[in-house]
């Protein structure tokens, strides 16, 4: 009798070693893609963590002037996405002033009618937002009862931290009575 054959001509021992073969190649073949996908999906299973509760330090309150005059400071914060940081890049800015001794009061300087950039006018001691020529008192209260804005300018939390003044940086939806966090 003869060796058992297949129909093909190759013995049956031929047939096992590719299968082998090909499983063990997809084993080795699968450990290097699972591992890779552990990595790019890294970030998104990480918990997103604010040392400092979303606190930004701004500035020194030596810097803020007594007699209570805003002072207008870019905010820097550190920027991460799901898969990069990059470290105190300009987020916004805020009106700071004095308001006592040890207090302080931020204001944002968006307008909250729409989103237009406010300026302090040091002659007239009040904001205005040129968009649409309003005008918003020291404390952000709108001045003129025909103003557009549906709400006064937004404040923001402030922590005074030894001598340096922090601030927890939000922006706003516009347009809206309500003051809503954008997200």
């Amino acid at each position: 009798m003869s060796d058992v054959h297949d129909p093909t001509g190759e013995p049956r021992r031929s047939f096992l070693t590719k299968v082998a073969a090909a499983l063990i190649g997809g084993v080795v073949s699968a450990v290097p893609i699972v591992a890779g996908l552990f990595v790019w999906f890294d970030p998104l299973r990480r918990r997103s963590g604010g040392g400092d509760a979303g606190f930004s330090r701004i500035a020194s309150l030596a810097s803020l002037p007594k007699n209570g005059t805003p002072r207008k400071f870019t905010v820097y914060a550190d920027h991460r996405d799901a898969w990069t940081k990059s470290p105190a890049v300009p987020v916004g800015a805020v009106y700071l002033r004095r308001t006592g001794e040890r207090s302080v009061e931020a204001l944002q300087t968006l307008c909250p009618h729409a989103g237009c950039f406010v300026d302090y006018r040091p002659e007239a001691r009040d904001f205005l937002c040129p968009c649409h020529n309003s005008t918003f008192a020291l404390d952000g209260a709108v001045n003129d009862p025909k103003s557009p804005s549906p709400r006064p300018m937004d404040t923001l939390s402030v922590e005074l931290r030894g001598e340096e003044v922090w601030v927890r940086f939000e922006n706003f939806q516009a347009g809206q009575r309500e003051k809503r966090v954008v997200t």
